[in-house]
């Protein structure tokens, strides 16, 4: 019996096909068509490879740096020019706003020719082990919500997800885990079929060992998606996080991820909110071998949490920003 991996890439290699002959053939009438697409469909090369990841012009720390001034407004604007990641919650952007949300990104990125990188955050009990971004929908309601998500970016230009950071590394302290992990497995579907590259989150180097890790990721479809991420939110440094990404993916069998790098310039203490003495780390970058990409996905502005002297969870904190840049030498 055929897997649904191998049904799937049956369907996705003859679709490509179609779409190569219908490119070539409007061309060919003088009918011009641009890309991107991918050969082998969106999991099946690096999305970061020939583009650079969309700079959201409304992000926070864009009005941050328009309200700055002097050297702070420098950093800023530095800070606002740096790709990074567009997070997604039901609490920001609820089942009736999400779709217009993300399309709206989507054609942006397209337009220029960039790749709009989302993160899905908003699973039911989420943050079940920190509490400090404790929230999410239940879940019926979140199927929903994660499918207006996808059905935004389906069809237009390059897009990646990295699905629910900590949902999978803190699922063994969950009420739920199975339904957790259920859930994962039809949010994974639903961005695969609406041909968004997709990385299923699977914690950091300090929290869950590299086979226990790959065993919760096989459970959660990470089989149907591009790969995995790691260091969402964290600190540790690129050598330790890449070795442990290195050994999920040899228990896998095989993979590919991407690495936050966004906070990881003075590499890690242990603590995970709002540890003092970090620096910046490593722009956005392309990667090598089995990695696909640094990105800042976590945008490094904003909390962690009330702990270590910070407002709630995800709220623009200009002061830790501009701690973290100087830091690092900006």
């Amino acid at each position: 019996m055929q897997s649904r991996r191998t049904r799937r890439l049956e369907i996705v290699g003859t679709a490509v096909a179609a779409v190569v002959a219908l490119v070539v053939a409007l061309n060919l009438v003088g009918v011009p068509v641009r890309p991107p697409f991918w050969p082998g469909g969106a999991q099946g090369s690096n999305p970061f490879d020939a583009a650079a990841v969309h700079v959201d012009p409304q992000s926070q720390a864009a009005r941050a740096a328009a309200s700055a001034a002097g050297d702070d407004a420098r950093i800023l604007g530095r800070l606002a020019a740096t790709p990074t990641a567009v997070w997604l919650t039901p609490e920001a952007t609820p089942v009736g706003v999400v779709e217009e949300h993300v399309r709206r990104i989507a054609v942006q990125a397209r337009d220029e020719d960039s790749v709009a990188l989302f993160v899905l955050y908003g699973i039911a009990d989420r943050d079940c082990s920190g509490q400090e971004s404790a929230g999410g929908l239940p879940p019926d309601q979140y199927r929903d919500w994660v499918q207006a998500a996808a059905d935004g970016a389906d069809g237009i230009g390059t897009s990646a997800v990295v699905v629910e950071p900590d949902a999978l590394a803190d699922a063994g302290e969950c009420a739920d885990p199975d339904e957790r992990i259920a859930l994962l497995e039809d949010a994974v579907t639903s961005f695969v079929d609406a041909d968004v590259t997709t990385y299923l989150d699977a914690g950091h180097s300090g929290w869950v060992a590299p086979e226990e890790m790959a065993g919760r990721l096989e459970q959660a479809g990470v089989e149907d998606a591009r790969g995995f991420s790691t260091n969402v939110s964290f600190y540790a440094d690129d050598a330790t996080e890449r070795a442990y990404a290195d050994a999920v993916a040899d228990a896998l069998g095989g993979g590919h991820y991407v690495i936050d790098t966004g906070r990881n310039g003075n590499g890690s203490d242990g603590q995970w909110c709002n540890p003092p003495g970090r620096a910046l780390g490593r722009a956005p970058s392309v990667g090598d071998g089995r990695l696909d990409a640094h990105l800042w996905i976590k945008p490094p502005g904003e909390s962690d949490g009330s702990c270590g002297g910070g407002p709630a969870a995800g709220t623009w904190w200009t002061e830790r920003a501009l701690e973290l840049a100087r830091a690092a030498g900006w």
